[in-house]
């Protein structure tokens, strides 16, 4: 179950028009924390994004799986949306079952391996480069339309900073 926090900001994100990919975001972020904190592990950060995907699906956020995904994680995307259109509750069992999984995980893998800053940061480079240069601008775009002034402004800052780090 999503905490309330996040499932804040994820409407906040769509309020201000977003991506879908921005809002489900905000559920990868909190799986990313519950991680790092030992609340339960990942095998690795992939599986990780994909646990924060699914609850975000799950949520009602309407994130699209993408053009290359498997025919499995497809599949899993198409049970996710339809759970967030349905009001059955999981069975007890089967709730138990997923967190006790996720508690051994822990055990066998380290914080930092999965969520750790190199690891995010490689992740998201292999995602990156799957996609093409007119997308990722395409994406840029956009990013700076629904961003606003202030965020405008802060962004150009931090750019800036990390340009003089580089020299």
């Amino acid at each position: 179950m999503p905490e309330q926090k996040t499932r804040k900001a994820a409407k906040q994100a769509k309020r201000e028009g977003k991506s879908a990919n921005t809002q489900a975001g905000e559920y990868v972020k909190e799986e990313i924390e519950h991680v790092r904190g030992g609340k339960h592990g990942a095998k690795n950060t992939k599986q990780a994004i994909a646990i924060g995907l699914s609850k975000a699906r799950r949520d009602g956020v309407k994130a699209k799986p993408s053009k290359t995904a498997s025919k499995a994680t497809k599949k899993k995307a198409a049970q996710d949306t339809k759970a967030s259109k349905t009001t059955k509750k999981t069975s007890a069992k089967r709730s138990t079952a997923a967190k006790k999984a996720l508690k051994t995980a822990s055990k066998k893998t380290t914080a930092k391996k999965v969520a750790g800053k190199k690891a995010l940061s490689t992740q998201a480079r292999k995602a990156a480069s799957k996609r093409t240069a007119a997308d990722r601008s395409a994406a840029a775009r956009k990013a700076a339309k629904t961003k606003g002034s202030t965020g405008r402004k802060a962004a150009a800052k931090k750019a800036a900073r990390t340009r003089r780090k580089s020299d």
